[in-house]
């Protein structure tokens, strides 16, 4: 409703003479059976009128993110400085009337009191009755707003710094304390000011000249080609701004540059864009720019909001330092959708003062109360091990439990994945130091761009060779030259990946060695006995033992580890991978050393590595000679001391470390994809786990659900395929099976929502390196924040037309020129 009809519509609804109260619904449904052929008006006034919606607005001396969402404890308007407050209100109704929806909405006095707030309320009087969680009152939003005096009339004061709960007398007709507020002088007075204020076009300072239609249609071809420019780079991870963006520049920077390389190909936006653009209106500055990303990345979050809806979800947060060396908590949403679909949406990047649990949880719930979502929601929390994170007693999850104990913690299973695996290279001796010689061989091949472009030249030139002989085919992406890649205890996967690269390298490694030894003019003595020392250990057969032997470890576990990492993964079908991989490793253990052993020879034969009797009695060279060492042979070392205890610990790492036994809930819930359901026990685990989420009535009508999907999962053809908890609730969808296991679907939604792995914000602090790196590190935090959420969920961000866009470019502010 445009803003001239807003205020006609107020004049007409303060010249009625009559407004009817509220009627309470046992008061309807009585008029209702006595058949009465007249339903109760409910009391309208100009105040229900929809208010244009604000987006976000840049404010300068306010903190958006920092304002108080809960009436009762909002500082009041009167103590902010004269010379903010407008900011203050902009920011205010840019947020929204804050209106939680709850599960219960507490009484007053007694506890099984009747008389309560409804959020029925909130339909009702949707601009400006809001309501606070902490102190169970109601309150104005309006009236709040525009409260620039402490002294308030009598009776006022109720619905802002006292707030209203006497609740009985809501349903008093004419008498009822809401329809009185709105019909009183405060409040008509508030709700002027607050269409003045949101009708920015009509301020003196923001006049608008009257313009063609062929002047609006210049102008958002213009703004356009800025929202169109602004998206691409964006998605790109490319930076706006340039170095030195004057005419005279011979680089203007990605933004302008682009923006003329688009002229080129489109003579329409050739002619009113830079040089052919009114001087003020050329939409090229930095703040536009900032505004742009401002909305599309405001857009992606209530998108996400909207796609949450009133379901349940899990939160995953890590914390990481970004180049300018400030704390970034990135926070991501774990939920089920519409569709039965797992999503993982990365919500945004907060900057935090220090990684205290008690801030990251004050930091994360303004976040979550900015955009609406409801806390009580929770019922799941993925971290990594830290102990500010995982602390069972003041730790982040801790915390979390003390508001909402159904949120339950999940340890990321890729981190205790990397654990073990990092635990087993440190307790294993000759695993230990199979990994520091490693890492030692590749510093020294790997030292300069030197020995690396030998280091390709030498496997361009082997390749060829094999070519030749004909030992390796040719073909489309194959015989690809690589390089030596290092391992680090904090990226998933790279020991394995480090390994293979040695493998492949090998025969090139040794070449290049040689020749640093070989060359006495180039390579100083040092640089010549490191090199003698990297060798030797190449020419080891221990070494190139535990080089295959830890590959085939390592390649069971990569499997598991890139499926952890997955967003669609469930964490029952987790723990079942888990338990595969153990399996996987145990045979490794008892049938895998005869081809382990004939791998080592064969590539020692290829390679001439002297290799042991593996008969003879073994001589320990890492400890006192001892008279029982005579009593070992190789045989006995390499099978029994080293490969099968290096199983034996990796096993036992992976048993400590994903025991099913210690997670209750996860073992009760996976009989629910077997194809004898457990009843018991997953009525067990909705009354441990999960007892407000059913009433008792449904736990009993659970079981009767339980035993008629068992019976039909193995007559219908498409149920009976299912594998997985996740193939199962989209099955119910797809199928419409969810109407009929309505209670079956919500238990699968339940344990869905619960986390695997925080592979999701590893990816977001990714993506931060990208954004604010060496040359960008001085960028604003909102910055770094819309620009990760677009380029992120770009899937999001792409459903959104530049139109839209416009629209609420129009209305964050007075513009000088018409849209």
């Amino acid at each position: 409703m445009k803003n001239k009809q807003i205020t006609s519509y107020f004049k007409r609804k303060n010249e009625e003479q009559q407004v009817e109260g509220i009627d309470g619904e046992e008061q309807q449904e009585t008029k209702r059976q006595k058949g009465s052929t007249s339903e109760p008006v409910i009391g309208l006034d100009s105040c229900n009128v929809k208010v244009p919606e604000i987006p976000q607005i840049n404010v300068n001396e306010v903190d958006v993110d920092s304002l108080e969402r809960d009436p009762a404890k909002r500082l009041e308007m009167w103590k902010y400085p004269v010379k903010v407050r407008e900011q203050v209100r902009l920011a205010y109704i840019s947020l929204g009337v804050y209106q939680p929806k709850l599960q219960e909405y507490k009484p007053r006095g007694p506890k099984n009191n009747l008389r309560r707030f409804k959020f029925a309320w909130f339909e009702l009087f949707p601009n400006w009755l809001e309501y606070s969680p902490t102190k169970h009152k109601a309150y104005c939003f309006l009236c709040y707003l525009y409260k620039d005096k402490p002294n308030e009339q009598s009776g006022h004061s109720a619905f802002t710094s006292e707030g209203f709960e006497n609740w009985k007398k809501v349903n008093d007709g004419d008498k009822c304390p809401l329809l009185k507020h709105i019909k009183s002088k405060t409040h008509k007075k508030a709700f002027v000011f607050a269409t003045n204020l949101v009708n920015q076009e009509a301020h003196i300072e923001n006049f608008i000249e009257k313009q063609s239609e062929d002047q609006i249609r210049k102008n958002r071809l213009r703004l356009k080609g800025t929202i169109d420019v602004v998206r691409w780079l964006t998605y790109q991870a490319c930076a706006l701004r340039g170095h030195d963006e004057s005419s005279k520049s011979k680089n203007q920077g990605n933004f302008l540059e682009l923006l003329k390389l688009l002229a080129l190909y489109n003579d329409d936006l050739a002619n009113v864009i830079l040089a052919n653009a009114p001087k003020n209106c050329k939409y090229t500055s930095s703040d536009i720019q900032q505004e742009v990303l401002s909305i599309m990345a405001n857009k992606v979050r209530r998108f996400i909001r909207e796609e949450v809806g009133d379901s349940w979800f899990c939160i995953m947060v890590d914390e990481s330092r970004d180049e300018s060396k400030k704390e970034q908590m990135a926070i991501v949403l774990r939920f089920v959708d519409r569709k039965g679909v797992i999503r993982e949406r990365f919500l945004d990047i907060v900057h935090v003062p220090d990684t205290v649990a008690a801030t990251l949880k004050d930091s994360l719930w303004n976040r979550l109360s900015n955009q609406n979502f409801d806390t009580g929601k929770i019922r799941g929390q993925g971290y990594d091990g830290a102990s500010n994170m995982s602390g069972e007693w003041n730790g982040l999850q801790a915390l979390i439990r003390q508001d909402n104990p159904y949120a339950y913690y999940v340890h990321c299973f890729a981190h205790r994945l990397q654990l073990a695996l990092v635990c087993v290279s440190k307790e294993v001796d000759p695993v230990h130091e199979f990994f520091a010689n490693l890492t030692f061989v590749i510093n020294v091949v790997c030292a300069s761009s030197k020995r690396h472009d030998e280091l390709q030249k030498a496997k361009a030139t082997e390749i060829k060779e094999l070519l030749e002989l004909g030992e390796i085919k040719s073909g489309k992406g194959k015989n690809q030259v690589g390089t030596l890649k290092r391992a680090g205890d904090t990226r998933w996967g790279s020991h394995f990946n480090s390994i293979c690269s040695l493998v492949k390298m090998f025969d090139a490694t040794r070449t290049v060695l040689k020749g640093i030894m070989d060359d006495t003019t180039r390579n100083t003595r040092p640089q010549r006995g490191d090199a003698n020392i990297a060798y030797t250990h190449l020419k080891s057969f221990e070494f190139v033992f535990v080089l295959h032997m830890m590959k085939e470890v390592m390649q069971k576990a990569d499997a598991l580890c890139q499926g952890l990492q997955k967003k669609s993964q469930d964490i029952l079908n987790a723990m079942h991978s888990v338990s595969a991989t153990k399996v996987s490793l145990n045979n490794l253990r008892n049938d895998g050393w005869d081809s382990l052993i004939e791998k080592v020879i064969s590539f020692c034969q290829r390679y001439d590595i002297e290799q042991p009797d593996m008969c003879a009695p073994y001589k320990s060279t890492r400890y006192r000679p001892r008279k029982k060492d005579l009593h070992v042979t190789f045989e006995h070392f390499y099978r029994v001391d080293l490969f099968m205890e290096t199983l034996d610990k990796q096993i036992h790492e992976l048993d400590y470390r994903f025991s099913e036994q210690s997670i209750e809930l996860l073992s009760l819930g996976a009989t629910l994809c077997s194809k004898e359901i457990n009843i018991g026990h997953i009525v067990l685990l909705v009354e441990k786990y999960y007892p407000t989420d059913f009433t008792e009535q449904e736990r009993n009508h659970l079981t009767c659900q339980l035993d008629t999907f068992q019976v039909e999962r193995i007559n219908n053809a498409k149920l009976s395929k299912i594998e997985t908890l996740s193939d199962l609730c989209q099955t119910l969808v797809e199928t419409g099976k969810n109407n009929m296991y309505h209670l079956i679907e919500r238990v699968c939604r339940l344990l869905l929502t619960l986390p695997v792995s925080t592979a999701t914000t590893e990816r977001g602090f990714s993506a931060m390196k990208i954004f604010k790196n060496r040359l960008r590190n001085k960028m604003s935090d909102d910055n770094l924040a819309n620009s990760m959420v677009i380029y992120i969920e770009k899937e999001i961000a792409n459903m959104f037309d530049a139109d839209s866009i416009i629209e609420e470019f129009k209305d964050l502010k007075g513009r000088r020129v018409e849209l």
